[in-house]
């Protein structure tokens, strides 16, 4: 069988886009690693630069991955109440070793808890995957849910500074699909863009998700 190459320029292209991505991450990083010195110009346009969103529109499903409870199950059951959706997935994680033994319940279960408590009813509830480690796991599974089921759009709604890494992982995985994909972000209710800084858990966030998605683009 005949081995067809990609032609040199193409390779080049793509490796200077990817040089290109991580060094404007690079940057990103060096303007953060300047909080304690509190400028608040570079420092808001950092997030303004790093941030992404695209718009909320009407979809097969939303998905609710794995992490932050206080934004993705909230923004999935708005979704669903508005009529936007008519069906919620969740990502199955593997269970913590108190929730393997009862003693709490695991992070997929508290998910569907909360959208069951937001007015989502059980059987607009379903699940993805079996034992989800991480963003890319995710992306695997849900590409493989979408192709079972057929569905046309998806809504992948996340929080301001993970929207960059969930968007590239996912559009890496469903490219040459069919399948169409929206990642909004949003605000989490512990910081804000215009002031991220101001809260630990903003500094915390927005620097842990360069370094994801740098760690993203090089392992992926």
């Amino acid at each position: 069988m005949t081995n067809i190459s990609r032609p040199a320029s193409s390779t080049v292209t793509v490796r200077w886009r990817r040089v290109g991505s991580l060094l404007a991450a690079i940057l990103v990083a060096a303007a953060i690693a300047g909080v304690w010195l509190k400028p608040a110009p570079p420092l808001r346009l950092a997030a303004n630069l790093w941030i992404i969103s695209d718009t909320v529109v009407p979809s097969d499903v939303v998905v609710v991955l794995g992490g932050d409870l206080e934004v993705r199950p909230f923004v999935a059951a708005e979704l669903y109440r508005k009529g936007l959706v008519y069906k919620v997935l969740v990502s199955q994680v593997p269970g913590t070793r108190s929730s393997r033994i009862g003693g709490v319940p695991g992070h997929s279960e508290l998910h569907r808890t909360l959208l069951l408590n937001l007015g989502v009813p059980d059987s607009a509830i379903g699940t993805f995957g079996e034992a989800n480690r991480n963003t890319s796991d995710e992306a695997v599974a849900l590409r493989d849910w979408a192709n079972r089921h057929g569905v046309s759009r998806i809504m992948i709604p996340t929080e301001i500074f993970a929207a960059r890494r969930v968007r590239w992982i996912f559009d890496r995985e469903f490219a040459g699909t069919s399948v169409r994909l929206a990642v909004p972000s949003f605000e989490p209710p512990q910081y804000t863009q215009e002031e991220w800084w101001k809260s630990e858990g903003g500094v915390i966030a927005f620097q842990n998700e360069v370094m994801k998605y740098i760690y993203y683009r090089m392992k992926y």
